[in-house]
């Protein structure tokens, strides 16, 4: 099995090569890890376009040497024109997951970038952003040759995609591509340029600001311009939890961080000795599901929230619901499941700075809306909106859920994770199997990765609820989940379904150690 790569420089770790090429790049030229990260994110929404875009959200962690991390929320609210009137005087009884009526609230991902650069210049940072967003113009003009998942995707979702607006001539106009097709998105790259000469505030408030909103309102999307000119990211405290390893810490309301803590809250009071036996897997399993019950009854947009996450968090509540866990029975299931297309990448500098970061379009794709002056593709996260009375209702500027979460940890070695995955639902569950693995039970990171992981319920369009499992696990695990009432299914040795996870462990000496998953068509850069 591959070990963790080892570096002293600095590390950049990405699911796709050439995204954790130029954020390492960035760190050669003397910028931090969070330009770094900035340079990163432009890159992978040019090349990994099925997986996210400057067109979707963004949630970050970033820490500096011996401080708790800060996050940056960046998600953008719904339009001021989305209201469920508006959906029900159209026919629709919820919200289109494709297509202009699914493209209804703010792309947050740059605003989040434009804090990110804020917090950049404060350590030091002095790396021209038109620097930053080079290689992400380059990969758009020059072309990138097109992923096996991006194929693949390209091939299942074409159906409900052909006849949105874009969609074909950006990224099928001469049919589905192949593995290795050269994808060119030359208004996307113009687009990128231009933020960078002028600022990534045009993107909300300029040139490029009332090009989307016109290009949206042309295909019938309630977003305008005013939507646009009014959001800010914001920067704000995480929520974390205190842990016998150390404290983890984790996204703020919308999203789903709340359960990521809550797993790991629980499985540390539940005294599991060895990792990757049944009570690992079986625990892990039935802490998310206490958590995942306890995130759809409260988590939504955080002004309509009736409790406060880190209620949740209490050790009185955390003992409370690891007492509910039966370690020889498994809980009845199944729980409606939270779907989503994401990637994770994070960094870490030689001064110690640390980023774990998100960004996201919600499904693969997101609305397949690409603004064709732009070649901005807008994603579809609205859709996860109710039209229904509830903490996730439709309203104008309200903030629907996310599946995000970036993690990070302060361990009490001295060491600093930062980690992460995309997945949807398997988000918090991925997170809880690789923290285990690497900090509790002493595994190599690059082990944790890899080794085989599971799944509780419905992702990537699969139907079934079930606990899904790679089929590396030993049939003896395997049997053992059965007959404790597990409903399990067998999946393929490395499959998507389960993230595409990735972390760097900055030792106390300085060492970086890091990870990216065979999952994904990643890898991890380092000087």
């Amino acid at each position: 099995m591959l070990r963790s790569r080892t570096a002293l420089g600095g590390m950049v770790t990405a699911p796709h090569h050439l995204a954790a090429q130029a954020g390492r790049d960035i760190l050669r030229d003397g910028g931090n890890a969070v330009e770094a990260m900035i340079a990163a994110a432009a890159t992978i929404a040019v090349v990994y376009p099925h997986m996210n875009a400057i067109g979707g959200d963004g949630f970050w962690l970033i820490a500096e040497p011996g401080k708790d991390p800060v996050a940056i929320r960046a998600c953008g609210g719904a339009a001021g024109a989305a209201t469920p009137d508006f959906y029900r005087q159209q026919g629709h009884a919820a919200i289109p997951s494709r297509g202009p009526l699914a493209a209804l609230t703010v792309a947050g991902a740059i605003g989040g970038w434009i804090k990110a650069a804020e917090i950049a210049t404060g350590i030091g940072g002095k790396v021209p952003l038109e620097r930053l967003l080079a290689d992400a113009v380059h990969h758009a003009r020059a072309g990138v040759p097109v992923t096996k998942s991006q194929v693949e995707l390209t091939t299942t979702k074409m159906a409900e995609l052909k006849d949105v607006p874009g969609f074909v001539d950006t990224y099928a106009a001469n049919g589905i591509p192949a593995i290795g097709d050269v994808l060119k998105q030359p208004a996307l790259g113009a687009t990128l340029e231009h933020l960078g000469k002028v600022g990534l505030d045009d993107f909300y408030r300029g040139d490029i600001a009332r090009s989307n909103a016109n290009g949206l309102a042309a295909v019938g999307s309630p977003i305008a311009l005013a939507d646009l000119e009014s959001y800010h990211a914001k920067i704000m405290t995480p929520l974390s939890v205190r842990l016998s390893a150390g404290t983890v810490f984790n996204m703020v309301p919308p999203t789903q961080g709340v359960a990521s803590l809550m797993i790991l809250g629980l499985f540390d009071r539940l005294g599991v000795k060895d990792g990757d036996g049944f009570d690992h897997v079986h625990g892990l399993i039935e802490a998310t599901k206490r958590a995942f019950i306890a995130r759809n009854n409260h988590v939504g947009d955080p002004d309509r929230m009736t409790i406060d996450p880190m209620a949740l968090l209490s050790d009185e509540n955390l003992a409370q619901e690891a007492a509910k866990i039966s370690m020889q029975t498994a809980q009845p299931w199944p729980h409606v499941a939270k779907p989503g297309d994401t990637i994770w990448m994070g960094a870490v500098d030689a001064n110690g700075v640390a980023v774990s970061y998100i960004q996201s379009i919600f499904w693969e794709f997101g609305s397949g809306i690409v603004v064709p002056e732009t070649g901005v593709l807008w994603q579809n996260r609205g859709a996860s909106f109710t039209l229904h009375d509830g903490p996730n209702q439709l309203g104008p500027g309200r903030l629907p859920f996310h599946t995000l979460n970036p993690a990070m940890a302060r361990l009490n070695d001295g060491s600093v994770l930062t980690y992460g995955t995309m997945g949807g639902e398997g988000q918090p569950q991925t997170q809880s199997a690789v923290f285990t693995r690497n900090v509790i039970y002493g595994q190599d990171l690059q082990e944790a990765v890899t080794a085989p992981r599971w799944l509780l319920g419905k992702t990537w369009g699969e139907d079934t609820t079930s606990l899904k499992l790679e089929n590396r696990f030993d049939p003896a695990l395997v049997e053992q989940l059965k007959s404790c009432g597990h409903t399990v299914e067998l999946v393929g040795p490395y499959e998507d379904m389960m993230g595409h996870a990735g972390g760097i462990r900055l030792r106390k000496d300085g060492v970086m150690e890091g990870a990216s998953d065979p999952r994904a068509d990643g890898s991890l850069s380092a000087i």
